[in-house]
């Protein structure tokens, strides 16, 4: 069987080493090559024409790259004449050759070609890298947001959660996927191994990534949990290199402190619901006598909205008082939790990025904390401030439904009564 399977290893090998080097006699361009992909050539040969492809593309300039995304956007795009005749004539017969071909004109030519250009190995890994060139030059070329469209149509669907593998991510895992942990995480900065230990090896903490079979050594999304007796209310002590282990059966909350989205080419694409569900079904199995599932989360916005109630006759002066750091901690927990209850966009939704990602998976706001993370990142986006997004799995469907539905922020005691507490710090008094 081992005999065997080598055999047909060396033979892969082979054959794949033979289809580059066709590939690297093939004088077209790359427009060209594409062309070709997408006809009966392609059928025979694409393998060899789609690995021709992305070597090609490796090699282009920024101008070249932006012309072959021109390309898939213009002369890959749908017939549009072509697609409304089909639609009245299948409107006309209902018939299933009328269907068929309304089909296919509806689907842009890209679509097609992405699928074959994903058939040789490591071509998953280079579209993904391909979409981060596209999302740079849709900022200044917004028509390009047609070809975008079609990558994450695609992506989504490669990127599924059928697909996805959860592993635990432990100091025995692979020091090349340990190196990727520490570059990708993106909340609170791993310094050293030293540090990362700290993160991984005590017995009061975890960490899960979600990873694709196409991409087994690049986490596509992770989460950091900190085992705890309390829900806690700051970062800083959660990370400090002083604290006493914990013995995981001794924990009674699993703390959610830092997110970490791995791949800028799947921007679009959401991994943290399943991710956070899956882990909260995970720790719960293992470690039965959990009692609270909460996030320990930054609040990103909360700075740039005081910067803008300054002059507000209500706050303002409080609003003065958090940006300069001579607050009081109560301001601080009853401004923030003003903030992510009551600041909204124009379409109704929470002003937070992070408040719309948990509140849009069916947490709730739970408590909200000063001097929780005094890094200097803390300090220029929130003055310190965290927030606790608190997960019950049976209530998670229903939020989210309301979320989605009604824009409606699920928030406990905690943070409703923070939200409405009198102010410490003197209003600004009116003018005469």
């Amino acid at each position: 069987m081992q005999r065997n399977r080598f055999l047909t290893d060396m033979l892969s090998t082979l054959f794949d080493r033979s289809d580059r080097l066709r590939g690297k006699k093939d004088a077209r361009d790359i427009q060209a090559l594409c062309h070709a992909l997408l006809t009966t050539e392609g059928v025979m040969s694409g393998q060899t024409l789609a690995a021709t492809v992305m070597e090609r593309y490796r090699t282009l300039s920024d101008d070249e790259k932006l012309a072959f995304f021109i390309f898939l956007n213009d002369a890959l795009d749908i017939d549009a004449p072509r697609l409304a005749a089909l639609a009245t004539e299948y409107a006309d017969s209902q018939s299933l050759e009328s269907f068929v071909a309304l089909s296919a004109a509806a689907e842009p030519k890209r679509q097609e070609l992405l699928r074959r250009l994903n058939q040789p190995a490591g071509a998953t890994a280079e579209l993904v890298a391909m979409r981060v060139d596209l999302l740079r030059f849709l900022k200044s070329h917004p028509e390009l947001a047609r070809t975008d469209h079609d990558f994450v149509h695609l992506l989504r669907s490669w990127f599924n959660r059928g697909f996805l593998v959860l592993k635990v991510i432990n100091w025995d895992t692979p020091a090349r996927i340990l190196d990727k942990i520490v570059a990708y995480e993106a909340v609170h900065q791993i310094n050293d191994l030293d540090d990362l230990r700290r993160r991984l090896y005590p017995p009061d903490r975890r960490c899960f990534a979600f990873f694709h079979p196409a991409m087994p050594d690049e986490p596509l999304i992770f989460v950091e949990v900190a085992l705890t007796k309390d829900i806690p209310g700051s970062v800083t002590k959660l990370l400090t290199d002083a604290r006493t282990p914990l013995e995981a059966e001794e924990a009674a909350v699993a703390v959610f402190y830092s997110i970490s989205n791995c791949q800028k080419g799947l921007t679009g694409i959401s991994f943290g619901n399943q991710l956070i569900k899956q882990v909260v079904a995970e720790l719960s199995i293992a470690l039965p006598q959990l009692q609270d599932f909460v996030t320990l989360s930054p609040i990103p916005g909360l700075n740039r909205w005081l910067t803008g109630q300054t002059d507000d006759p209500t706050h303002g002066q409080v609003a003065q008082a958090i940006l300069e750091h001579r607050a009081d901690p109560q301001d601080v927990r009853a401004m923030a939790a003003r903030y992510l209850i009551t600041a909204k966009r124009q379409d109704g939704g929470p002003l937070d990025p992070v408040a719309r990602f948990h509140l849009g998976n069916g947490a709730q706001v739970f408590d909200v904390h000063a001097d929780a993370d005094n890094s200097a990142n803390g300090l220029a986006q929130s003055s310190g401030a965290m927030v606790n997004y608190h997960y019950d799995l049976s209530l998670t469907q229903k939020r989210h439904e309301n979320f989605t539905l009604n824009n409606a922020i699920a928030a406990a005691k905690p943070a409703l009564t923070l939200s409405t507490q009198s102010l410490t710090t003197k209003s600004k008094e009116p003018t005469s």
